[in-house]
């Protein structure tokens, strides 16, 4: 009989998500009059911008002319949109990164999770705890850990504690490391790295010959101008990291999907035999054979926000987001909760009260409250005792939320 894959076997029973919509859509049905509102999985609720539409609806009927068809594209992405890319989110600051180390993909989620393909499995990885899910899942399933010990912790993988004591910014692992996964504005805990802190890292790992696989899908949520928004900012980064960003949060593409990854040619890794090969080229080749690119008509809907319409659009979105993470967190606090993150990040990060699980608290806003959020313990151990709220919903939704919240714990109390 055929064999599985037995590291999918070292993963908990459900990934993070899917288990959140499993709990509500429970509820759901035992309760079909229960106004739920939902500040948990990072989704967005307003629509496409009207000149990424416009521009998405023009390549579409491009489509349907012998003349302007087009079939398969280019598996790194088109021309267009790579070098509005580099134009725009880098070059505009300064930041040299060439259109050809642009890769179009379909999410930011996707790579985070394909990128370790082209590393060895005894590749050592070191991750934040708490952590987005989908760095350690998919090294679980490639066969990098061992099983998942009774701290919550896999055997194998080396965690970083990212706690209230360091202000959620963890130090350098304490073993060598490969990979280091960071993620800057961080999910879930709202924290962003200063120049500095970037700087750290980037000598680290120079130093240990590591590369940082950094995570910038919320970069546009920076409002402090002293904030960097790339890793590529700091000096020495094209040789130690490679860095995903989404049109995702920024411009609605949540259901459209495109995203993309910067993979410097300058950085290296070894192969069996000691030499040094290029990680540019691997990738590249990963992704022309088991990609076959965005489509064209999101492509164009995606180059169509770097237009000046387009980014005054995009921007009133962010602002709308950012406006609502101020509501949750300055409601949150004002009843003595403690809150981070929500002022250059959609998400806020809250102590839950008393000594209430992650997964409690969870259970108790859904069904006391008609409130989703995110227990922290999903984003491993040392999110425990912790919990997320998005500001991905409408105002009146996250107004609402905030009152029933203020409501159920004076009630609790």
């Amino acid at each position: 009989m055929t064999r599985i894959n037995s590291h999918y076997q070292k993963l908990q029973a459900g990934y993070l998500f899917p288990e959140i919509g499993r709990r509500v859509r429970e509820f759901s049905a035992q309760n079909p009059d229960a106004k739920i509102i939902r500040l948990g999985i990072g989704d967005v609720v307003l629509p496409l911008p009207e000149s990424i539409r416009s521009a998405i609806k023009k390549a579409v009927d491009e489509m349907a002319d012998p003349k302007t068809f087009r079939g398969y594209g280019p598996e790194q992405g088109y021309e267009f949109l790579r070098q509005a890319i580099a134009d725009n989110d880098y070059g505009t600051r300064k930041v040299s990164v060439s259109a050809d180390e642009i890769f179009v993909s379909d999410g930011s989620k996707c790579d985070c999770g394909n990128i370790q393909e082209i590393f060895s499995l005894d590749s050592k990885i070191a991750v934040v705890d708490p952590v987005y899910p989908v760095y350690v899942d998919t090294n679980v399933m490639a066969g990098r850990s061992g099983h998942i010990a009774p701290s919550g912790h896999y055997e194998g993988i080396i965690y970083m504690p990212s706690t209230a004591e360091n202000q959620f910014k963890p130090d350098f692992p304490k073993e060598h490391a490969d990979l280091i996964y960071l993620c800057s504005p961080n999910n879930p805990t709202g924290t962003v790295l200063t120049h500095e802190d970037l700087k750290g890292w980037v000598e680290y790992a120079r130093k240990s010959g590591s590369i940082i696989l950094f995570d910038a899908a919320y970069h546009d949520f920076i409002t402090d101008s002293s904030l960097p928004h790339s890793i590529f900012e700091i000096d020495g980064a094209r040789e130690v990291a490679i860095e995903f960003r989404s049109f995702s949060k920024n411009a609605g593409f949540t259901g459209t999907r495109c995203a993309f990854t910067v993979v410097p040619k300058e950085l290296k890794a070894l192969n069996d035999k000691g030499e040094k090969v290029s990680v540019h080229a691997l990738w590249n080749r990963r992704q022309s054979t088991k990609f076959n690119g965005v489509s064209y008509p999101v492509q164009r809907g995606a180059e169509a926000a770097y237009s000046p319409q387009g980014k005054k659009e995009t921007q009133e979105m962010i602002r709308y987001y950012l406006n609502n993470a101020q509501i949750i967190r300055e409601g949150l606090a004002s009843i003595g909760l403690e809150v981070y993150g929500g002022v250059d990040a959609p998400y806020v990060w809250l102590k839950t009260p008393g000594d209430l699980g992650s997964w409690d608290f969870f259970d108790l806003l859904l069904k006391e409250a008609n409130i989703v959020g995110t227990p922290g313990a999903g984003f491993g151990p040392g999110g425990e005792g912790y919990f997320r709220l998005s500001s991905f919903a409408f105002k009146e939704n996250v107004e609402e939320a905030i009152t029933r919240i203020k409501q159920q714990l004076k009630v609790k109390n």
